[in-house]
């Protein structure tokens, strides 16, 4: 028998339930096997794919005789594949995929499994190193295949092929051979067929060293990440639902190409060249990744999920106590005025005319500063005030008319002060709404 027993201490697998993912296939079939004998709750699950017309139902049934034989509950999912992918606009093997998991996943949820087990060994592994290095690739993408994935476990990726057979014939056990198999057509045929063996007749034991060096690449993996962790935590810093980055500090870094990819890659920016030009470039250069924005501020970077900025003018008919959206407001009249802070400010309410206004700012705009003698142009306040782009962008105004009340957060327009004439005293505090934003390990 395989030695399964570590990989079931390690997914205590004896106390759960797992959905097997079964093709009717040599591995698949070994790993069911595997799973039966051992005493684990198990149920299977089949895809047809209704690709290969008589050859795919006669998958399906072989699945439901053999999970009948061991008296093992099977479910059965027939899909259009060929309509998904005209629907979809994309190829078969993708197209299987998705559909496979996200059936599995539905099913694992509602059978209350714990895990899903597929039936990937030590020669998918080897493929799908072979694919990543020929396509190019650092040194997660030589990982290979994760023997745990969120709720996808692989049992057998400690195992060559040859040893899944030699399994199966002691066991005498039968299987189902897909005929799409032997095309050469994927590029994981081809080097199934082609490259594995002729790599496997370099050495006798070349499948275990391939293991073994597998071993070495993730020890390797898990040590960077603990570097570039450690880096994060020097030279990131949230604040404000943004993240600042020292950008002169990354200058002075070895092997700048490496640090910039482990550190931007997981926010969406792959291209290494324009994150270097972004080091040389002056404030208010830009990129954008397709979930996120990175802006060159002076000697800062500042990183934030991308957002579209809001033009649309929002409005207070009438006096409330209070008012969440689009941002987060509290009125009260007081007896008197007191401690000033950035969030909280303290106007004249015979001043203030309804409908308020809630708005971005707009060419034109100026204030009179509390504080200050005269109006100031409000791109001169934000240069001033050192301002980012990106939050320029973002600054909300609190406006009476066309008057600005409040450039929200920073600073009082003069010309709404409580005076010594003033009869009714409004407090009018900003809180800021957290979005949950956090440093990708």
């Amino acid at each position: 028998m395989l030695d399964l027993e570590n990989h079931i201490t390690r997914y205590s697998l004896l106390s759960k339930r797992v959905l097997v993912a079964i093709s009717g296939g040599l591995d698949s079939v070994v790993l069911t096997h595997c799973l039966y004998r051992l005493g684990v709750d198990i149920i299977l699950a089949h895809c047809n794919f209704q690709l290969r017309g008589a050859e795919s139902d006669a998958d399906q049934q072989f699945v439901v005789d053999f999970g009948d034989k061991l008296n093992i509950e099977t479910l059965v999912k027939r899909f259009d594949t060929k309509k998904y992918i005209s629907e979809n606009q994309t190829n078969t093997q993708l197209a299987a995929r998705k559909l496979r998991y996200e059936w599995f996943e539905t099913v694992a949820t509602e059978k209350q499994c714990d895990y899903i087990a597929v039936a990937h060994h030590a020669d998918d592994n080897l493929e799908t190193f072979i694919i990543h290095l020929s396509r190019g690739t650092g040194l997660d993408g030589l990982l290979g295949i994760p023997p745990k994935n969120g709720k996808i476990i692989r049992p057998l990726l400690a195992f060559s092929r040859d040893e899944l057979y030699r399994y199966a014939v002691e066991n005498q056990l039968s299987w189902r051979e897909d005929s799409s198999n032997a095309s050469d057509v994927y590029l994981r045929n081809n080097i199934r067929h082609h490259i594995s063996p002729k790599l496997k007749e370099l050495h006798p034991t070349f499948i275990q060293n391939f293991q073994q060096t597998l071993f070495h690449l993730e020890q390797t993996a898990d040590f960077v990440d603990f570097h570039i962790s450690e880096l994060k935590k020097n030279i990131f810093t949230e604040e404000n639902n943004r993240i600042f980055v020292d950008s002169e500090a990354l200058k002075q870094l070895q092997n700048i190409d490496f640090v910039l990819h482990k550190l931007f890659y997981p926010y969406g920016f792959s291209n290494l060249q324009d994150l270097k030009q972004l080091l040389e470039s002056e404030s208010g250069k830009q990129l954008f990744s397709s979930s996120h924005r990175l802006l060159k501020n002076r000697n800062q970077w500042i990183l934030e999920p991308k957002t579209e900025i809001s033009e649309e003018i929002y409005q207070i008919k009438e006096f409330s106590e209070s008012i969440d959206f689009p941002i987060r407001l509290h009125f009260d009249f007081v007896e008197e005025v007191g401690e000033f802070s950035n969030n909280q400010i303290f106007v004249d309410a015979d001043l203030i005319n309804y409908p308020l206004v809630i708005r971005h700012k707009k060419d034109g705009d100026y204030f009179y500063p509390f504080g200050m003698v005269g109006k100031k142009k409000l791109s001169k306040f934000f240069k001033d005030e050192k301002y980012s782009l990106i939050e320029k962008e973002q600054q909300w105004l609190l406006c009476s008319g066309a008057d600005i009340v409040w450039v929200v957060g920073r600073r009082l327009d003069n010309r709404f002060k409580v005076t010594k004439n003033t009869r009714q005293i409004l407090k009018i505090q900003f809180f800021e709404k957290k979005i949950q934003f956090y440093l990708e390990e």
